[in-house]
């Protein structure tokens, strides 16, 4: 079972979270209600994923995360906000989060996302990802769309259906929905495509889509 700990600073929030997360099999391990509690919280309780809000009183959700983070054999982080501004989301993914979703998100994204970060993958809400996207477009470092568009000409149309869908933000469960398979075959899928690519993770894949306008 996928353990987590909550990091917010509302407690009806962290209480629908509970909720929430209970209701999908998903154990909620423990809660703190600021950023500079998370690091001792993790080391108490040693979640599989931490659900981080960012602004709370005390020490914000970014600073948070790059602490949790720089622990030896720390967990994944995903963000949990009602901020969802491209400095917000560049902040989050440089101190290490692996998942970005806004508060409006459906009970069962917030689940599918603690699942796909725990298990190692990425989550971003769709606008989340547009927003990366964006920032990849606007810098002249990364317009070498041709290039882009040739790595990707390796990968099968499946893989390719996989890869453009990750973009876009979609969980494993609602890419399995889109093109028709189990879950297993999209991450099947999403492996190869990392393999043939030679990339770490969803956001890298996330990036070189971006940069090739296949979104």
């Amino acid at each position: 079972m996928t353990s987590v700990l909550l990091v917010d600073d509302d407690r009806l929030v962290l209480t629908l979270l509970t909720t929430i997360l209970t209701g999908n099999g998903i154990e909620v391990v423990g809660a703190v209600e600021d950023g500079d509690q998370a690091v001792d919280a993790v080391r108490a309780h040693r979640p599989d994923v931490v659900l981080m809000d960012l602004g709370m009183r005390r020490l914000g959700g970014v600073a948070a995360t790059a602490a949790v983070r720089a622990l030896a054999d720390p967990p994944a982080v995903c963000v949990l906000t009602s901020f969802d501004s491209q400095d917000d989301l560049l902040g989050a993914l440089r101190a290490g989060a692996t998942g970005f979703l806004t508060k409006d998100a459906e009970p069962e994204e917030i689940a599918a996302a603690v699942q796909d970060v725990a298990s190692g993958g990425a989550a971003f809400a769709p606008r989340v990802a547009r927003l990366l996207a964006d920032h990849v477009t606007a810098d002249p470092h990364a317009r070498d769309r041709e290039q882009a568009e040739a790595c990707l000409g390796a990968l099968s149309d499946r893989e390719l259906d996989v890869a453009r869908a990750v973009a876009g933000g979609a969980s494993n469960a609602e890419i399995a929905r889109t093109i028709y398979v189990s879950e297993g075959t999209v991450k099947t899928l999403l492996n190869r495509a990392l393999e043939k690519l030679r990339l770490r993770n969803r956001t890298e894949l996330a990036v070189l889509v971006a940069r090739a306008g296949r979104l």
